[in-house]
């Protein structure tokens, strides 16, 4: 029986190491080919001409990613404008990890690669691309289609997405692109015109006015043509978008993918200044494009040559000409490049029947670039279309709704997903809601100078903005006396605005004021208006308008196409439009001027594109960690069974006994012993006092009692039931052990309901009721637990323990802290809990408590048992009494005479004697028959005199 106790308490140690390693050991195997694939590098310069007509070379500094096996399709992967090929080393390093040959390089004009700055014009920027797809083709690691046609798809962010869609206009061996936040017209990216006096064609979701005289973007642009001064990477994304289901902490996984690629360190951190001369003021810019910028910088306004300029530097002069497969990805917080940029890209390529998938991503040039499942997409794209791997991505349309801001300031996120991009080619438009607006006409004011301006966004700084709610919702800023007002009802229902709303103003001057010569500018804006409101300004844009006046003061009706964005207008919100004279960001009109403006239309016209939740492809790592902590629970299971199975001991014999402990043992690496071969029982209606002196095992046997600790030898019983950790029959034992623990500012009635509830048990279980009648705390117990004194404390701690009326009620020092007559009541608790025919166990070191208020005791020292019984037998150490009298040597003659009575001595005025049995009033009887007159009569010894004898008198 011990060795299979030992056993029992001893088993699991082997066992937890044993399923430990077996995790250990699955954890490992799982993770076997989970390490990214090796990627070498190759740097080269090569030289291109430095214009079509020129026979000097310009040098483009180049990075060839190798993926572990060649030949294999290649991606040429152009960087951001103000960046170098170092900007895109992480994306090279993940798509060469994809198996890819990734040709990185400096724009001429940036990182270490000479020449000047072009803007990706179709006779510099264009034919260096083409000039290294030439190369490309020479590379044995490349596949080709044919002699000097590699296979390879172009994918690029911003400035290099607009050189992915030119090269693919011009260059046929272009079998795939991705373009990443880019624009298809230059001009009508920093020339914004919002305003046509014509209805504009609503069949895409966002399609953009693009008008003539635009109004310039001063910010954007600047900092632009700050980054190519400089060339400090200043105009793109600074951070990674928010995707669903991401973490709000989740960093970037480029980084690490960097790190994976053996590209020598010179080139990880390489200084991407210009290396070449610099054309003073100009920087590396091109005189034309360096005059072309300081024409629209100082005068707001571009010149024929400079539209040229504009025109040879966008997509839009060769998208009738793209009829590769496209992935047009755009974001939507980009107040420089917007979704009317990637719209009008994706209905230019599908007029040439070309396949076309668009996907709007929550970041952008205010947002963030693409995270790691939107590059594992472009990735999945140029599997598909260069190798045919995988599943055809086809070309359906995603976008991503922002929810509300969670606790930790990030936003919740979802995909959703469309059959297609509404209006392409003939295809099913866009559906549109009219909302209808209100407001009286207003007068709005231009202030001299444009100055002070209106704030919708902070250009370079949105991405960090956009990740704070409260930054998010607070930015916009509108001036009084230079914005007019118009709103909606609130909405019965959501509506997820997906794409540019149309709205028809009416625009006259007022009445004896000079009409401007350049027209009216205003900025339209669409707000998001709470209950509260508080107002959201989604994507952070403005639709910049200018409007031609007649000098007589007529009126001019025009449509304004707002900048596109996805927002969930939810029920009880209302949708503001601001129409405002001034804004930061831009070019504001420099005359003063006035200008009544209204509604030409109550009808906001609201795109709506329907769809269906996109579902995220879990990540491997998160089944195989799932799959492990199910194994984990189910071995756990099977262990906790199978230990169950071991304690499920019952003796059917002492099912009646709360309480036998039989040879109890504990014992402690080191050689200490706390308890050593305990056995003592304990009867229904008992009170029962644990005695012993500190160390003598008492809290130790307590502790194994309550199934804290097990026990190295021997057992306990409840009820029959062997006790262990977490055993179903220690339901049956209240306790307080070790102090009480209450919540201050609760009652103690709320405390006790709290503590119950924490049982899972049913409240009609608790008899709370009886539990605090038998500890007396009468009204008080419906006061705040803090204005309670120790004894009260004490007394509802008990009440605890009572909680469900407990067979067994084990107290550990129940009167420490009480003053006398809170001893008294204490005392009266525990026996009025043990009259009803329960049972108490008292661990106290007050022995003259214990002998008045417990029926036996049990005495320890060194942890083994020195004694047990009633209180009376131990206190009179078997029956001994003493007594007081006034003849003492004829007292002891009439003891003696007494049947049973022996060891009669006298000493002094008193007579000792062991009365065996007999009762002390007989013998008080047969003194006072005899003549002896009695002055005192009691046991011999008091319990502390027994005690102190048991233990040695330590």
């Amino acid at each position: 029986m011990a060795s299979l106790n030992r056993l029992r308490g001893r088993w699991s140690l082997p066992a937890l190491v044993v399923l430990v390693a077996l995790v250990g050991a699955f954890v490992v195997w799982t993770r076997q080919g989970d390490d990214p694939a090796p990627v070498s590098t190759r740097d080269a310069v090569i030289d291109v001409p430095e214009s079509p007509d020129s026979d000097r070379t310009v040098q483009i500094d180049t990075t060839l990613y190798l993926p572990e096996r060649t030949p294999a399709p290649a991606v040429l992967l152009p960087h951001g404008f103000g960046g170098s090929k170092a900007s895109v080393a992480a994306q090279a390093t993940e798509l060469a990890q994809r198996g890819f040959v990734v040709l990185a390089y400096s724009a001429r004009g940036f990182g270490r690669s000479t020449g000047q700055i072009a803007l990706n014009s179709l006779d510099h920027e264009v034919r260096d691309a083409q000039k290294l797809l030439d190369w490309l083709a020479t590379r044995e690691e490349v596949v080709t289609d044919g002699g000097g046609d590699p296979k390879v798809g172009v994918t690029g962010g911003s400035y290099g997405g607009a050189l992915a869609l030119s090269l693919a206009g011009v260059d046929p061996r272009v079998d795939t692109i991705a373009p990443v936040i880019t624009w298809n017209d230059l001009g009508q990216a920093l020339l914004p015109n919002s305003a046509s006096t014509d209805d504009v064609a609503g069949a895409t979701p966002s399609p953009g006015a693009f008008a003539d005289d635009g109004v310039f973007k001063r910010s954007w642009a600047g900092i632009f043509f700050s980054a190519g001064l400089s060339g400090a990477d200043t105009a793109n994304p600074g951070q990674e978008a928010s995707e669903p289901g991401q973490d709000d902490d989740a960093g970037s996984n480029l980084d690490s993918a960097a790190t994976a690629a053996t590209t020598p360190p010179q080139q990880q951190g390489d200084d991407p200044r210009p290396a070449g001369p610099v054309n003073g003021a100009c920087g590396r810019f091109q005189a034309d494009v360096c005059a072309a910028y300081t024409e629209v910088a100082t005068t707001g306004k571009a010149g024929p040559e400079t539209l040229e300029i504009l025109r040879r530097a966008s997509p839009s002069a060769v998208t009738d000409k793209i009829t590769q497969p496209t992935l047009l990805v755009q974001g939507e917080q980009d107040t420089l490049f917007g979704l009317d940029q990637a719209d009008a890209n994706a209905r230019e390529i599908a007029a040439n029947n070309a396949k076309v998938k668009v996907v709007w991503y929550s970041g952008g040039h205010d947002g963030g670039s693409p995270g790691p499942e939107l590059r594992g997409q472009i990735a999945d794209w140029m599997a598909f279309h260069l190798e045919g791997k995988g599943a055809d991505p086809g070309t359906t349309f995603e976008y991503t709704v922002v929810g509300a801001f969670r606790s930790s300031g990030a936003p919740s996120l979802r995909n959703v997903v469309a059959p297609s991009y509404p209006g392409l080619d003939g295809s099913t438009g866009a559906e549109r809601r009219d909302i209808g607006l209100s407001g009286r006409e207003q007068v709005v004011v231009n202030p001299a100078g444009g100055n002070p301006a209106a704030v919708s966004s902070l250009p370079g700084l949105g991405s960090a903005l956009t990740r704070s709610s409260s930054l998010a919702s607070r930015l916009s800023l509108d001036l009084p006396g230079q914005a007019a007002v118009f709103q909606s009802e609130p909405q019965t229902a959501q509506t997820l605005l997906t794409g540019a709303s149309t709205v028809k103003l009416r625009v006259a001057p007022v009445p004896g004021q000079a009409v401007p010569p350049e027209g009216a500018v205003l900025f339209v804006k669409l707000y998001d208006a709470d209950g509260s409101g508080v107002r959201t300004l989604p994507g952070s844009a403005v639709a910049p308008v200018r409007v031609a006046l007649p000098a007589d003061g007529t009126p001019v009706d025009v449509t304004v196409t707002l900048p596109g964005a996805v927002r969930p207008v939810e029920a009880d919100h209302r949708l503001q439009l601001v129409v405002s004279t001034t804004d930061m960001a831009y070019a504001n009109a420099e005359e003063p001027a006035a200008y009544r403006i209204s509604l030409a239309s109550p009808a906001l016209s609201v795109p709506v594109v329907a769809g269906v939740n996109a579902t995220s492809e879990v990540p491997t790592e998160a089944l195989w960690g799932i799959a492990i902590v199910l194994a984990v629970c189910v071995i756990t299971g099977v262990v906790a069974w199978f230990r169950r199975r071991l304690t499920a001991d019952v003796d059917p014999d002492l099912e009646a006994v709360p309480l036998v402990i039989e040879g109890l043992t504990k014992s402690y690496p080191g050689g200490l012993t706390a308890v050593k071969d305990l056995s003592f029982r304990v009867e229904h209606g008992q009170v029962l006092g644990l005695l012993g002196p500190n160390g003598a095992g008492k809290t130790t046997t307590l502790r194994m009692l309550m199934g804290l600790i097990r026990p190295s030898d021997g057992g306990i019983r409840v009820f029959g039931h062997r006790v262990s950790p977490g055993a179903p029959v220690l339901s049956r034992i209240g306790s307080f052990v070790e102090g009480s623990g209450f919540l201050p500012h609760l009652s103690g009635a709320e405390n006790l309901r709290l503590y119950w509830a924490a049982t899972g048990r049913p409240p009609e279980q608790a008899h709370m009721e009886e539990a605090l009648e038998i500890a007396g705390l009468g009204n008080a117990v419906q006061r705040r637990v803090r204005t309670y004194s120790q004894g009260m404390r004490q007394r509802l701690a008990i009440a605890q323990a009572m909680l469900g009326l407990p067979d067994l009620l084990v107290l550990d020092e129940p009167t420490n802290g009480l003053d006398p007559p809170q001893i008294h009541q204490m005392r009266e608790v525990l026996r009025r809990y043990a009259a009803a025919g329960r049972t108490v166990l008292v661990s106290s070191h007050l022995l003259a408590e214990v002998e008045q208020t417990c029926s036996h005791v049990v005495v320890m020292h060194k942890g083994k048992l020195v004694a047990a019984g009633p209180v009376d037998e131990i206190a009179t150490g078997g029956g001994e009494a003493s007594f007081r009298v006034d003849r003492p040597d004829e007292a002891a003659t009439v003891l003696r005479s007494l049947s049973g009575v022996h060891d009669v001595h006298v000493d002094g005025e008193q007579v000792h004697a062991s009365l065996n049995g007999t009762p002390r009033a007989s013998a008080l009887q047969a003194l006072v028959a005899a003549g002896v007159a009695v002055d005192q009569a009691g046991p011999r010894w008091r319990l502390e005199d027994a005690f102190l004898e048991l233990v040695g008198g330590e």
